[in-house]
């Protein structure tokens, strides 16, 4: 017979701590059923309890039943399926597992890159005190620069040299 597998504790807590106010009562439905079902599977013993065919033949006469009974008992195999799918399951959770350490890392990347440029912009001048010159300085490809003027509006789409393609003419 198959072992018996069961989840001993479930932090069922955490898992609400998680949801939003709309899926509670769908989540207390799932835990009341899970519950339910647990407490049905510990009211059986896990393995099923011996036959004593011994008191069985003392007490029923000889050429009795009792023998083609533990024979036919002790014949009787019932199929248990085999678990194909544990080793998939495992497998998934190792991929996503992988998959957390890469976010965690690459998001860990991007903390330290968003913390030097917070404190890039902590250590400058505040924008209140520069001049124009301090600003073309600090920030040399947004800043007006007399070696490439600009026109009103100074929108990048509108500046000479980036007109769109010609129309075609028509031709009749």
């Amino acid at each position: 017979m198959a072992a018996r597998r069961t989840i001993n504790a479930i932090n069922w807590s955490a898992i609400a701590e998680r949801l939003a106010e709309v899926d509670k009562p769908i989540f207390a439905s799932f835990r009341s059923k899970s519950d339910g079902y647990l407490r049905r599977m510990n009211e059986f013993p896990e393995k099923v309890p011996a036959i004593d065919w011994a008191t069985y033949k003392k007490s029923i006469p000889k050429g009795s039943l009792v023998d083609e009974f533990q024979k036919q008992y002790e014949a009787l195999k019932i199929p248990v399926p085999a678990d194909n799918y544990t080793s998939i399951v495992e497998g998934q959770e190792k991929e996503a597992m992988e998959h957390v350490r890469n976010f965690i890392t690459e998001s860990n990347r991007r903390i330290e890159s968003y913390k030097a440029e917070i404190e890039k912009i902590g250590k400058m001048l505040p924008f209140e005190q520069m001049t124009m010159e301090d600003f073309a300085e600090t920030y040399p490809e947004v800043a007006w620069s007399p070696e490439k003027p600009t026109i009103w509006p100074h929108f990048p789409e509108w500046q000479p040299g980036d007109e769109p393609e010609p129309i075609p003419k028509a031709e009749h």
